[in-house]
């Protein structure tokens, strides 16, 4: 394999990789013979849509939508693989149809994920933003900062994957009373953990964390009907996709008391100059929310491990690779 920056002309497979990787990836992949790899991370959309022609893979990771339009008219392409968790921003279905291997590194930002969330709920529990923000400014209120203990509370995980899993076992270890729900997934109850109905859940939870893929199903499928089932005016918390939560409906949760806070990793909308700038005054006038922008599986250590799980995966495919 050719070195990202010093690529052969001709190879039996070429990789387009279009974002920032780490680079172990590439040194994992070294040793696949006929393995061209081209790194372009400064690509941007419309260049990557014009080269991709060219090209048998493609890595990476939002910078562009392959609906099945898109897919269709590149017939070369056999490989998609995405250094992140999930593949929502590619048409499942139509890529399959037409042959192509799809991977994620859904297993390499586990750990951050799961650290992200709690830091945020103890952040929020404890009011360490508004206090930190109040000693800054000379105001020194340790009554009205008196902060709540996690453990104890029974924290609700909605889907158990990669990311739910590691959330629910870290929580445990805090001392909560974990249930945990997954359409897809059964049999997984173990120690600290129980595995219950949605419905239970919605009704037991002081925290109900989410851990889904967007889908066609998950898009908009918190909203004001979702949350009325939560009977205990939980923490809502989302580290997966914003459009899974109908920010509008959530907002009023809180606004009425629905929802006593909510920790927010993702938003539909992450660039701010498309914001609805009326909703989002009404959310960041909230005391009890904690926003953050979509860094839960952004650590050091995940910008690597997420490499390494991928080039593990990689190396797999191009030995079963025929061709």
């Amino acid at each position: 394999m050719n070195s990202p920056n010093n690529s052969k002309r001709f190879a039996s497979f070429r990789l387009l990789v279009v974002d920032d990787v780490h680079p172990v990836l590439f040194d994992r992949l070294s040793h696949i013979p006929d393995l061209e790899c081209v790194y372009r991370p400064n690509f941007s959309a419309t260049e990557v849509y014009a080269h991709l022609f060219d090209f048998d893979g493609l890595l990476l990771r939002s910078k562009i939508i392959l609906d099945a339009p898109c897919l269709s008219a590149l017939p070369r392409l056999k490989l998609i693989a995405r250094a992140g968790a999930g593949l929502d921003n590619i048409d499942q279905s139509a890529a399959l149809a037409q042959g192509i291997t799809l991977l994620h590194a859904g297993e390499g930002n586990r750990i951050a994920v799961a650290e992200h969330v709690v830091g945020m709920l103890l952040g929020l529990l404890n009011r360490i933003p508004q206090s930190d923000a109040q000693v800054r400014s000379g105001i020194w209120d340790r009554e009205g900062n008196r902060g709540r203990q996690m453990r104890g509370l029974t924290a609700g995980i909605v889907g158990f994957g990669n990311n739910g899993s590691a959330t629910a076992a870290l929580l445990g270890h805090l001392g909560c009373r974990v249930l945990a729900y997954d359409k897809y997934v059964h049999g997984f109850s173990s120690e600290g953990i129980h595995e219950c109905a949605l419905e239970h859940l919605l009704q037991q939870a002081d925290i109900v964390s989410l851990h889904i893929p967007l889908s066609t199903e998950t898009r908009s499928w918190v909203d004001h009907a979702f949350l009325h089932h939560c009977l205990k005016q939980p923490i809502l918390v989302n580290a997966s996709r914003g459009d899974i939560v109908v920010l509008e409906d959530a907002v009023a949760a809180l606004e009425s008391g629905r929802l006593r806070g909510a920790c927010l990793d993702v938003l539909p909308v992450e660039d701010p100059q498309k914001w609805d700038n009326i909703l989002m005054s009404r959310l960041f006038a909230l005391p009890n929310v904690v926003v953050s922008p979509h860094i839960a599986g952004w650590s050091t250590e995940s910008y690597q491990s997420i490499s390494e799980v991928l080039a593990n995966k990689l190396s797999d495919f191009f030995c079963n690779f025929q061709g």
